[in-house]
This record gives structure tokens, C-alpha cells and sequence, in this order.
């Protein structure tokens, strides 16, 4: 089966050929013009949306939203055109989970205490993003509930000028009894992690117990009017891959948007391409038993492939990291825990915000090292497999 997905893809670079793009608009419509565009794509060795045409469309429509008047939004702006307005901050690494895939048995080497941003460097941080043109802020960890001043966090996040969403993505096990206080507080979307609907499995992968926590959550965010709650679930193969149209199935009658994630290499999660379930073939799946299901129009900037599938409440997506990256459309940054700033979620690089906040630095220096960051990013990530070989931090330290 793995083979009828990857017989050409793993033998070509990852890039643009040419040759092999197509005229198919996969943008709406059917199922049937999305798969035949996306197997083509894959068979022909080619990410052929990423072609230099449609690179400098996604950055021309990006670089529309740039304030024309804002000189300090120059900072979110790459070399690509790319302007970034969507912030991941890590506020913690610490986890009251142990996922596989985001970490490994042993566990890992946290950052001491005294070393990760207070709630006052995270504050001046993200106010300095959201005045240079940041609009939407995600909060991660780690676990980010875990942190006892997250209400704090939330609350004086909300608040900044400019600042149109307040995000979290979070595993749910403390959610259900957090949540009401922190939608108070101004949070307005969630993402609840969630890879397995059996109980049994799910302490296999999480090596702890609490499904039934993170289902608490699910429905509660629904209570509390949260649509659509995002669910996030990790696909891996011969783990969970059999329960995709279960997960679906969770979309008839409930506000849910599943998202299908292709699973990725990072330290210590022993990636291996015969786990990962491509895209084409999730598909393929759901499809099978749901045919109705329809390609949405994306945002540019959007990770997702989205789609509806008629009389559900909830929407079904997949988030392709790996067979068909979306790096043309990207305007996500990362603050880590320990303050290093990150460009690119797949790339080593990071740069320190926290030593030279400690060290008395001003905003425009701050700006400064920002800027000059950004105009590093590369074009793209290098592909699954380099992906797999390059040095990078667990997850954990990243922020999901």
C-alpha cells in the first residue's frame, strides 16, 4: 500500500519540475479533483504547488496585507515576500503526557526554571510581535495548562491592540476545568490533541491514562461555544490508522474539525517513513465512506487542506507537512520557552530573544535581531527525508 503512494516520490527531489505540473485546480471542488491532483502530483515525483509560479502568488497575496504605511512590520517580512502575522508561543516545556511522537521513552532534559521567559518577557515579547503586525497568537508547550499563570498570560495577551485571536493548542487533560476561566480571560480558539478514540491506545501512546479527560474537554469547549473545536490527531501507521473514519465520524452531529496530521521527524520520536500514513491515502479512506466529502477554498496562509462533507455539523482536514508542504503560504513564528526564536518549525536555526532582554536591550534592537531572523527563513524545508537526518530539538522543546 505504501508503495502505490511513494513508488516515484521517494526516488525524485523534492521541487519543481516543470513538466509535471498541472492545470488542475485543487483549490474547490470535489474530492475526485483534489485526489487526482494530489496523486498526480506525488507519482510525478513533484510538489507542483510549490512551482516558482505559484510560489510568488502565495507571497504576492501575502504581501498584500502588509500595512503600506507600517515601517516596523518590515521585521515580518522575508526575502520570499512572506509577511508573518501568526505567533506559536511555547510557555512551557513541561507535559503532564509523554507522547511518543513528541518525545522519547526516557524522557528529556528540561530547561531549568530560571531559564525560561517569565510572564513578563513573554508579555513584552508579544507585544512587540502584535505592535510590528502580529494578529493571531497561539499558545503551546509543552502543556501549556501546566503553567500556573496561564489565565494571567491569557488575559493580558487579549488585551493587546491589534491582537484578532488568541489561540491554544493543548492535550485536555486539565482543559475541562481550566476552560470557562480561560475563555473569561479572552482565549477564543482551541486545538485539543487527540490520536486515538480507545482508551487502551491512548495510554499506550501518551504513556498515561486520561482519555476520558480529553473527551471531558472536547464536549465542555463545545458547551462553552467554541466552534469549531479543533482536534488534532497524529496518523501513524499500523497505530491509529484504522480509526480515521471513526474520527470522522465524530463531525456528523458536533461542531468538531478533525485534523488528520501526517506524522514528522523530530529528535527522539524514531520517525520512520513506513509510519507515516501520506495524505493521498488518507484520502483515499475517508472518501470510501464518506463521498461526499468536498474540497474547501483555502486562505493562502493556510496549513490545512480542508473539506465539508454534506449534513455534518464539523469539517474534516489534513494538515500535509510532509508529501505536500505548504511553505509558500507560511507566516507562522515560533517563541520557544527558553526565549530562542525559531523561523521555521523544520529548520535547526533559532536565535536568543531572552539574553538580550536580560541584557537591557530596547525594542528596536530587539527588532533588529526579529528582522534579520526572518530574512533568513528558506524558501522551503528540505523535504521528509533530510528533514529526518537534520539535528533538531524534540518537540516538547519546540511547542506543538
Amino acid at each position: 500500500m505504501m508503495w502505490r503512494y511513494f513508488s516515484k516520490f521517494i526516488h525524485s527531489p523534492i521541487g519543481f519540475n516543470p513538466s509535471n505540473s498541472l492545470p488542475v485546480n485543487c483549490e474547490m471542488g470535489s474530492y475526485f479533483a483534489a485526489r487526482n491532483c494530489n496523486l498526480q502530483g506525488l507519482l510525478n515525483g513533484s510538489l507542483h504547488e510549490y512551482s516558482t509560479g505559484t510560489f510568488a502568488a502565495s507571497s504576492a497575496s501575502l504581501s498584500e496585507d502588509q500595512p503600506k504605511d507600517s515601517s516596523v512590520s518590515d521585521m515580518l517580512v522575508d526575502s520570499f515576500g512572506r509577511l508573518h502575522t501568526y505567533l506559536r508561543i511555547s510557555l512551557t516545556e513541561r507535559c503532564n503526557l509523554r507522547c511518543q511522537y513528541c518525545m522519547p521513552a526516557e524522557g528529556v532534559e528540561l530547561t531549568p526554571t530560571p531559564q525560561i521567559l517569565t510572564k513578563a518577557e513573554i508579555l513584552r515579547l508579544a507585544d512587540l510581535f502584535v505592535s510590528s503586525g502580529v494578529n493571531k497568537i497561539r499558545l503551546t508547550g509543552g502543556e501549556p495548562t501546566v503553567r500556573k499563570d496561564i489565565e494571567d498570560i491569557c488575559l493580558e495577551l487579549s488585551n493587546l491592540k491589534g491582537l484578532k485571536t488568541l489561540s491554544m493548542t493543548t492535550n485536555g487533560i486539565v482543559l475541562a476545568r481550566k476552560l470557562p476561566k480561560l475563555k473569561e480571560c479572552g482565549l477564543t480558539s482551541l486545538n485539543i490533541s487527540l490520536d486515538t478514540l480507545v482508551p487502551a491506545k491512548f495510554e499506550l501512546m501518551t504513556r498515561r491514562k486520561g482519555h476520558e479527560k480529553v473527551m471531558d474537554s472536547i464536549n465542555a469547549a463545545i458547551d462553552l461555544g467554541y466552534n469549531p473545536v479543533k482536534v488534532n490527531c497524529v496518523v501513524m501507521r499500523g497505530f491509529n490508522d484504522d480509526e480515521i473514519c471513526d474520527f470522522v465520524e465524530l463531525t456528523r452531529e458536533k461542531p468538531i474539525n478533525i485534523r488528520f496530521i501526517e506524522f514528522m521527524p523530530f529528535d527522539g520520536n524514531v520517525w520512520n517513513v513506513k509510519k507515516l500514513v501520506p495524505y493521498a491515502e488518507m484520502l483515499d479512506t475517508v472518501v470510501k465512506q464518506f463521498p461526499s466529502l468536498k474540497r474547501l477554498q483555502d486562505h493562502p496562509t493556510e496549513t490545512a487542506k480542508n473539506y465539508t462533507i454534506d449534513g455534518h455539523a464539523g469539517r474534516v482536514s489534513f494538515i500535509t507537512s510532509m508529501t505536500e508542504h505548504f511553505c509558500a503560504g507560511c507566516n507562522r513564528l515560533r517563541l520557544l520557552a527558553d526565549g530562542n526564536f525559531k523561523v521555521c518549525l523544520f529548520g535547526p536555526s533559532e536565535v536568543s530573544l531572552r539574553d538580550p532582554l536580560r541584557q537591557g536591550a530596547e525594542d528596536h534592537e530587539l527588532r533588529e535581531i526579529i528582522g534579520a531572523a526572518v530574512k533568513r527563513k528558506k524558501r522551503s524545508h528540505a523535504g521528509m527525508f533530510d528533514i529526518a537526518k537534520t539535528a533538531n530539538r524534540p518537540m516538547i522543546h519546540i511547542g506543538g
